[in-house]
């Protein structure tokens, strides 16, 4: 048996594990014993750290089915919390992830188990139609953008995101992040609801929320001066800064929240 450390915490509800150099092959079955809610300690994924020369630190993310993704907002902001508390200090730090280096600044609260996160999290970049796209039988005049910050997103405008059965939708087209918006309350605001790849529904998405925030801007759902949108989805509110609408950089700000230290102990084979 060996015993493994974890840190979890959670970005708007979205949560996650924390774990530094585990010895343990089969990662994908770590993730989904630890993240299973009834059978394990619970989690929409896993963040494994390793040192990396040249960078802060590499961060491997596992959703909760085992898969591994590209990219989490929420996700690397959790990540920079705990390696902040493991460094002790909150100077800015460049994470290696699957979908390139990722630049994080810090900031303390008045809560000491919450940091202000702020994510340069690169381009957003048009992709492809996902694969069985047309089984959600869209309007075709519905707007429809298919995006990807490292990871997959498809963004639908709806008018009412409540009455979007959301489950039923994600679960045709698994393979890719569904996130439904509408604009609003604030004028420079708009909702949302994610149905994420490798974890279903979760209470906040920060790759969504930046895919969301860019389509937002350009259907015209918010006003074209603004630089910064407020994304409030199921778990709380995250801000979405364009750096330049046309070429589609943003940066993500939104909190991290430590939760628990949990000690594990896992056959080595697992």
């Amino acid at each position: 048996m060996t015993t493994l450390t974890l840190t979890k915490h959670h970005g708007l509800g979205n949560d996650f594990l924390v774990v530094w150099h585990p010895a343990v092959t089969d990662l994908p079955a770590l993730a989904r014993r630890l993240c299973d809610r009834r059978r394990g300690i619970g989690a929409d994924g896993l963040l494994v750290g390793s040192i990396e020369e040249g960078y802060s630190s590499r961060m491997v993310l596992y959703n909760a089915d085992g898969s591994r993704a590209e990219m989490s907002g929420n996700g690397i902001r959790c990540f920079a919390q705990a390696l902040a508390s493991r460094r002790g200090d909150l100077h800015p730090q460049q994470i290696l992830t699957d979908a390139g280096v990722r630049e994080v600044t810090l900031e303390a609260t008045t809560d000491p188990g919450v940091i202000l996160a702020a994510v340069d999290m690169g381009e957003v970049h048009p992709i492809a139609e996902p694969a069985d796209w047309q089984n959600l039988q869209c309007d075709p005049l519905r707007p429809v953008r298919h995006l990807s910050l490292g990871n997959p997103h498809s963004v639908v405008g709806v008018e009412s995101v409540p009455e979007v059965d959301l489950l039923a939708l994600g679960r045709l087209v698994p393979h890719v992040n569904l996130e439904v918006i509408e604009p609003g309350p604030e004028t420079d605001a708009i909702t949302m609801r994610v149905h994420e790849r490798g974890a279903g529904i979760t209470e906040a998405c920060g790759t969504g929320a930046c895919a969301s925030a860019w389509a937002a801007s350009g259907w015209g759902l918010v006003p074209a001066s603004a630089t910064e949108i407020t994304v409030h989805m199921d778990g709380g509110s995250a801000k979405v800064r364009l750096h330049s609408p046309s070429a589609g950089r943003v940066t993500l700000v939104g909190p991290a929240q430590y939760i628990a230290t949990v000690e594990v102990s896992i056959a080595e084979t697992t």
